[in-house]
């Protein structure tokens, strides 16, 4: 098998850098290694940082119509070869191939809304705010900024950054994760045939000495971060004492509270999917089952069925559930979780460690494969509820009521996302209103907002001010700027000493 070279991207080009430093590429389905990925030194950030430094003002005087217009031909470029991207994201990151297909449709959905920029960027304009004096806002790029991305999203969560923070007319310099690298530079690829500037978006492959060099750096003047809680807090503390805009989203614990008039088929279907899709290695993925009343007794055994049947194999085969988990070290990670949710006294329905790799197809006999994981009867001060496992290893917790549900979920450190399965539209409304969680579902499993809307969650699950994409995006981009004129035949005679009232 050919090891093909997976380089940087800087000023239109790809490129080795100047450092000798690589790091393997694993396709997990097999194990074997396909490529190796440069690993950027702080040359090779700079170098991208002043590539985007000398392309910033030619691209941010670019009248916003035109930038639209990249971004149109890259949106046709993108659905030209939507089904290319989401094959390098399954052979790097493992995921099935539908679900690969999903995320890079949802990352498309972001560049659709992007391509609204020039009415995205409009002001507010007040005519005669005091007598001959008019007011106007506008919004302005803010320079070089960065995104410092993970690898269970390696098109998606890129593209909640880098479509919005170029269309507003910023240069930007993406750092994506060295574990499935090959799909940064395929859009790089593709924004160059779709007309944009050299420089105007560059990549560093690189692993945390490029996420230091670009906190660090002067001229990146804001960043934005997926990743774990203690990073997210990290990048968020370091890149603020550095003066810099930072948007730094965290780890998630995840609950579904399942109601006892809940429609138990739909909520047996999402659970499944929302736990073990992608083998749980997503930060919106449901990890905490919180069953009301005796609805536990009745949903667990079906929960059990369907873990134990899930079609685990290579994520190309078209009818896989779930693919491998994305590395041998995050195999031995959640393995751990599960040897620690048995120690400290949880219920195991269903051993995911037990699970059989010779099912997975051909040439995946060494691959890092594992089965859903379930368990019963978690308690609050137990590990694996309170920790996020990023695997597929669902944790039911049984309360009596919703009141119980909601403070359960209020006391947990992470607030990324909820769901709530019920056919009452009051205790919907309740649930909707207590939660103290970002985003949340009604008979919706995994509540990820669409273009538009925006994604953030609240307590450590993020970092910053404005969630990701959407308007708040545009906000996180652009600096707002207030322009008050007036012409001096309206000027009174004479200093004015008082403070300024509208007149």
């Amino acid at each position: 098998m050919t090891i093909k070279r997976i380089e940087h991207y800087i000023n239109g080009h790809k490129t080795n850098g100047v450092a000798d430093s690589h790091q393997e590429v694993t396709n997990p389905a097999t194990g074997q290694v396909t490529g190796q990925v440069a690993l950027a030194s702080q040359a090779d950030v700079d170098s991208a940082v002043a590539a985007a430094q000398a392309a910033f003002p030619a691209w941010s005087d670019t009248p916003p119509i035109r930038r639209a217009r990249v971004m149109f031909k890259f949106l046709e470029l993108l659905n030209a070869h939507k089904d290319e991207l989401a094959e390098a994201i399954t052979r790097e990151h493992g995921k099935v191939f539908t679900d690969a297909q999903g995320e890079v449709a949802r990352g498309i959905d972001i560049v659709e809304f992007a391509c609204g920029i020039p009415q995205l960027l409009k002001g507010d304009y007040t005519e005669q705010v005091s007598t001959g004096i008019d007011n106007w806002t506008t919004r302005q790029p803010l320079g070089v900024v960065a995104g410092i991305t993970p690898f269970n999203f390696p098109v998606m969560v890129p593209m909640w950054m880098f479509p919005l923070a170029i269309a507003a007319g910023n240069s930007f310099v993406l750092k994506p994760s060295p574990l499935d690298p090959s799909a940064s530079l395929m859009m790089a690829d593709l924004l160059k045939q779709a007309g944009l500037p050299d420089g105007v978006f560059n990549v560093v492959q690189g692993d945390k000495d490029s996420v230091e060099a670009l906190i660090d750096h002067p001229d990146v003047k804001a960043l934005s971060f997926v990743g774990s809680t203690p990073i997210a807090n990290l990048i968020y503390e370091r890149g603020a004492r550095s003066g810099k805009r930072i948007q730094a989203l965290g780890g998630a614990k995840n609950h579904m509270v399942v109601m006892p008039d809940a429609n138990l088929d739909k909520a047996v279907d999402a659970l499944i999917g929302a736990a073990y899709g992608s083998a749980g290695e997503r930060c919106m993925a449901i990890s905490v089952a919180v069953l009301v009343g005796d609805v536990a007794d009745k949903i667990v055994p079906r929960l059990a069925e369907r873990a134990r049947d899930l079609k685990v194999k290579n994520g190309l085969e078209l009818d896989a559930e779930m693919g491998p988990i994305v590395t041998s070290q995050a195999h031995q990670r959640i393995t751990g979780y599960i040897e620690k949710g048995v120690a400290e006294g949880a219920e195991i329905v269903v051993d995911g460690r037990d699970f059989d790799s010779s099912v997975t197809g051909e040439g995946c006999a060494d691959g890092f494969w594992m089965g859903g994981t379930l368990f019963d009867h978690v308690t609050p001060e137990m590990t694996i509820y309170r920790e996020e496992i990023f695997g597929p290893v669902l944790a039911c917790v049984r309360v009596p009521d919703v009141a119980t549900a909601i403070q359960l979920i209020n006391d947990h450190e992470f607030g990324n996302g909820v769901s709530c399965f019920t056919e009452s539209g009051s205790v919907a409304r309740e649930f909707g209103r207590r939660i103290q969680v970002g985003m949340v579902g009604i008979n919706v499993p995994i509540p990820v907002p669409m273009a538009w809307h925006g994604f953030g969650g609240w307590k450590r699950s993020m970092f910053g001010d404005t969630h990701a994409y959407g308007e708040e995006g545009v906000r996180f981009y652009t600096k707002q700027k207030s322009i008050m004129q007036r012409w001096s035949d309206s000027i009174d005679a004479g200093a004015e000493f008082a403070m300024p009232t509208a007149k």
